[in-house]
């Protein structure tokens, strides 16, 4: 999987997106808690720049980045609200990459340029039974004719308020000898029988909105049928989330960059009894474990993207990079509080807001709990061959 994004390009897009987020998102963090969105302007640079379409192929409109170069972007990205790669996070990730990966060429000819130029995507394979695994699926899709008619109920679907397109995991038969029975469809959010509930309202991560996604009754033509075969679907998730979770390292490394960032600054220039808090030794024991966190995720991150893209592992270093860079976030996200004191405790301040975003990584795209199992069972697999 070469990159279609010579380095040198490459460097310019990172260089660009790094001035961006830091020059044009940051000053406007708390607008954007404050409002639960991002504001019209931001997402309009973000169209501007490429950014809704950098990893879907230039052959449909996008800049063509593999991993290597997403997670370098990711780590930019995460360095201010999460919000903002929200936007366009979808469809560059776990939507867009069961298209790019599955779908027919007729599909990709339809959906993949609009999504590069703005169209937003959602994922919606979660529900109320079925989170990080998702075998208890009860969406079901059943053929009537040439068409599909879909029913079900989807919780916690990223971007659905706001998406143009909801690519659809629905069951239609009962896991059996042959596969999981687990089809995906391309469904039009205009299409009859779809509702979007209410916003969810969340601990953090404002202006980046999930809500539930109710199908009734809903009539698609069988070539909305991703990849013209019920059993694209299991493995279409599977795969399109191994390559999320090296992403979602990714920004959590980024986060836990942007909360360390905040913490030395802090600890350099507020004063105890007249001294720097940095001049402390426990003070600079907490903000080397926050450095020795960083750099160790970093690493991780990139040699875990660079075996995704050498084909050499896409099971257990993809989990094993979201299971330590996330929790790994969490435990720099607690110190950057606690050297900041009662200060960081307080909302407005940069290490508070990061301290709720960052939790929701430990649980989306397969929990902590979900990453330990399929290393453990991976590592035992492969020794009983």
């Amino acid at each position: 999987m070469t990159s279609e994004v010579s380095d040198d390009d490459f460097q310019q897009i990172l260089a660009q997106t790094r001035h961006f987020v830091r020059t044009a998102v940051v000053p406007r963090e708390q607008e954007i808690l404050a409002a639960d969105r991002v504001p019209d302007d931001l997402r309009e640079q973000a169209k501007q720049m490429g950014l809704f379409g950098y990893a879907i192929p230039q052959a449909w409109g996008g800049l063509g980045l593999n991993l290597a170069q997403d997670v370098e972007l990711a780590m930019e990205l995460g360095y201010t609200s999460l919000a903002l790669r929200s936007m366009f996070g979808t469809n560059n990730g776990i939507a867009g990459q069961v298209l790019v990966g599955f779908g027919t060429d007729e599909q990709k000819a339809q959906w993949l340029e609009p999504m590069a130029s703005g169209l937003v995507a959602s994922f919606a394979l979660t529900e109320s039974g079925a989170g990080s695994n998702p075998s208890g699926l009860r969406t079901k899709a059943v053929r009537d004719g040439s068409d599909w008619i879909v029913n079900g109920q989807k919780r916690f679907i990223t971007n659905a308020p706001v998406a143009d397109l909801f690519i659809v995991f629905a069951r239609t038969r009962p896991a059996d000898d042959d596969g999981a029975g687990i089809a995906v469809f391309l469904v039009p959010a205009d299409a009859a029988g779809v509702a979007v509930g209410a916003k969810d309202a969340k601990m953090g991560q404002e202006g980046a909105w999930t809500s539930d996604v109710s199908f009734d009754d809903v009539r698609i033509p069988d070539g909305a049928l991703i990849g013209g075969t019920e059993d694209v679907g299991y493995r279409a998730a599977m795969v399109s989330l191994a390559r999320g979770r090296v992403h979602i390292a990714a920004l959590a490394v980024g986060i836990a960059q942007r909360a360390l960032d905040e913490s030395v600054a802090y600890a350099a220039t507020a004063t105890q009894g007249g001294t720097p808090i940095g001049n402390f030794q426990l003070v600079q024991a907490m903000l080397a474990d926050q450095q020795t966190g960083v750099l160790a995720g970093r690493a991780l991150v990139r040699d875990t993207a660079r075996l995704w893209v050498s084909g050499e592992d896409r099971r257990i270093a993809p989990s094993a990079a979201k299971l330590y860079c996330t929790e790994m976030a969490g435990k720099v996200a607690d110190l950057a509080v606690q050297v900041h004191g009662g200060s960081g405790y307080m909302r407005e301040v940069p290490v508070e807001r990061i301290y709720r975003d960052v939790r929701l990584l430990r649980l989306y795209e397969g929990t902590s709990e979900i990453q330990r199992l399929i290393i453990g069972s991976n590592l035992v697999r492969a020794a009983q061959k």
